[in-house]
This record gives C-alpha cells, structure tokens and sequence, in this order.
C-alpha cells in the first residue's frame, strides 16, 4: 500500500499552504461558539505551519447557506477563536473565499500570518457541486501547497476536498496531522479491533451511512445509533 504523505513531508518554509480544515462548530443565536472543540483539533497542524516558516491559508464549510452569504453562518467568530487560542500569531480574515480582495491579502501575508477565509458554502452550489471553475478560483488564492486536514468533510468529492486538490502536483499535497490520526485510529479499529468493541454513530442524515452500518454491524458486539439517524430506526 502506498504511504500516504503527511503535511510533516512537505517543504514549508516562507510556503503558502492551502488547509481544508473543519470549523463547522455550533453557534448560538447571538454567534457565540459554543463549541470550539472542531477548531482546538486543528491547531496541531496550524501550528506546525507556522513552526516551520509556512503561512496558512485556512478554508472552511459551516452549515449549509443554500442560499447564499448569510450572516448567521458567517466564519469570523472562528477565526475571532482562533486568534485567542494563538495569541503569538496574527489571525486575518477576509468576506469571500474566491476573488480579489482575497488574492491582494494573500500576496501581503507575512510570517506568522494566518488567513481564515470566508465560509466556502456561501457559494453552495459550486462548492457541493464541485464545479470547475470553482475549484480553478479557490487556487488562484495564491497557495503553494495543499493539506487536507477535515476529516469529516473528505468523503465528499467537493471543491475544497476534492477539485482544488488537483491544481497542486502531487509532491505539493498532503493530509493534515488531525487527518492522519484518524485514519490511522479509523484503520485500527476496522482491521484489528479490541473487543468488546462498541460503536456510536450520530448525524441527521441516514443516506450515505448505511453502508457504513452494515459493516460495522460485521465487527461490533454493539452499535447504538443516536441523533436524527434514530428516528428512522
């Protein structure tokens, strides 16, 4: 099996580095998070960017704006979040994810720099829908290299995940250290599980997990659903 490339194989230093991480963390209706568990799981690759003289550029999903920008889903609390829980670096944000306004504050960022950008499902359709040219704008941001550390979101063929991968060769690619991990526990737990072995699976939607609970339903002694999924069962 070919090994797969972590962010700790690419070349770092003064690179601009392109990471899907995850921060669709649960907001009140003042958005407040009320969660930032999503957000503290990310820094270990953050912070090694920026350790080895690299400068993020950090793109993410929250919620599900199928109507475009909306307010109430807006990034800007994370990335308020994040500049709190590293105070030695200097957490930008900017409004959109594609665009000139993003590209001028890319080209200015500077060591210790970090750049959250705008919500990428804003432009829903062409982000779920993995459009093309979608994929081409979000490159154009300026990246010189790209880690994909949002494990949660990487089963979906979407432009962030997926489409702006293919715009970097592959020795300018990696997963994260949070992604990492979990596909190493994730391996783990599917070829070589301990016993008794117990698995809990959430979330509001039932399509796509079925094939997931057939065969967890082979390895575990017990799996208890919760969430949306259990009111279908």
């Amino acid at each position: 099996m070919k090994k797969k490339k972590t962010v700790k194989d690419l070349a770092l230093s003064v690179k601009k580095v392109f990471i899907r991480v995850d921060f669709n963390v649960p907001l009140d209706e003042n958005q407040n998070i009320t969660d930032d568990a999503r957000i503290r799981a990310a820094l270990p690759t953050i912070k090694y960017v920026v350790e080895q003289g690299g400068i993020p550029i950090l793109g993410s999903h929250l919620g599900r704006p199928k109507e475009g920008p909306d307010p109430k889903l807006s990034l800007k609390p994370a990335a308020e979040r994040l500049q709190e829980l590293l105070p030695d670096a200097s957490v930008k944000f900017v409004s959109d994810c594609i665009g000139s306004e993003g590209q001028e504050k890319v080209s200015s960022l500077q060591k210790n720099d970090i750049l959250l950008l705008e919500n990428i499902r804003f432009h829903y359709k062409e982000e779920t829908k993995n459009h093309k040219d979608f994929a081409k704008a979000l490159a154009e941001n300026g990246a010189d290299l790209y880690v994909n550390d949002a494990f949660g979101t990487s089963h979906r063929a979407h432009a962030s995940t997926y489409g702006l991968a293919t715009h970097f060769p592959e020795n300018a690619r990696a997963v994260g250290l949070l992604m990492d991990k979990e596909v190493e526990y994730l391996g783990k737990a599917i070829s070589s599980p301990e016993h008794p072995y117990v698995a809990i699976l959430g979330g509001a939607k039932i399509s796509g997990k079925i094939d997931v609970i057939q065969n967890l339903g082979k390895l575990v002694d017990k799996l208890i659903i919760g969430g949306g999924m259990a009111y279908t069962f």
